[in-house]
């Protein structure tokens, strides 16, 4: 079985220095989503730390073998909340800066008493480098990243080889990245990605052949209004899911 080199043993990565997860946008909170703050922040939230999160006391109190997911940006948190509901014996420590998109996931989780989700309001490149111990991951779901659709703006993308690197040795064996993209040259910029990492295979190549490397959409990512938008206008979507070897 493939397997990684210490990460203390290897070579500075500038990427991981310097491209961070996300784009700032602007956008305003609402009363509502400052409420949210104010009442379920303090359970739901966690600080950033440049020390590995205790998983058992972030979670509590869900036992602690149960499945751990990390998010990648959720924007305003509908999916995240449904994939919550959807799996309610999977813990799911979410990353997000947008601070209305935070406001409004934890308004969903108050008012839906949902119990499985904590949220980190932090750049999700450092918190995968300083905060999530190495195998302690069932799955990653990163989905409809920012595509940068202009060429000279494409080193900017999240997926790229140094990243995939980190999140696929903070996999335990068995687990899965998904991505999602409605791009069709990031989806093809992604398939070549993640086949390209050692340490990943491709699920859908065993199961789906017919495919071409894509899967078919998992049962638990629902259909966002942004998606079905996309589709009405003869947009495609791309799901790809690969397992750690």
């Amino acid at each position: 079985m493939p397997t990684l080199p210490p990460e203390s043993s290897a070579p500075a990565q500038p990427y991981l220095r310097t491209i961070k997860s996300f784009v700032k946008r602007a956008g305003r909170t609402t009363a509502g989503q400052a409420k949210a703050f104010e009442t379920w922040g303090p359970q739901f939230l966690i600080p950033y730390q440049q020390d590995p999160l205790d998983l058992q006391a972030a979670f509590a109190p869900m036992p602690e073998n149960t499945p751990l997911v990390l998010e990648i940006g959720f924007g305003m948190g509908e999916a995240t909340a449904h994939i919550a509901q959807v799996l309610p014996d999977t813990r799911f420590l979410c990353c997000e800066v947008h601070e209305p998109g935070v406001g409004a996931l934890l308004k969903r989780i108050g008012e839906k008493q949902i119990g499985n989700i904590r949220i980190c309001a932090h750049d999700a490149v450092e918190v995968i480098e300083h905060m999530i111990p190495l195998q302690s991951l069932d799955g990653v779901h990163i989905f409809f990243p920012d595509p940068w659709h202009k060429t000279k703006h494409n080193k900017r993308r999240l997926i790229q080889s140094p990243l995939v690197a980190k999140l696929a040795a903070r996999l335990k064996s068995g687990g899965y990245l998904h991505c999602a993209t409605d791009w069709e040259p990031y989806a093809t910029q992604i398939l070549e990605v993640l086949s390209a990492q050692p340490l990943l295979r491709n699920r859908a190549l065993a199961t789906h052949p017919q495919l071409a490397g894509y899967a078919p959409k998992p049962h638990y990512r629902p259909l966002t209004k942004f998606e079905n938008r996309g589709l009405r206008l003869g947009h495609g979507v791309w799901d790809l899911v690969f397992e750690r070897a």
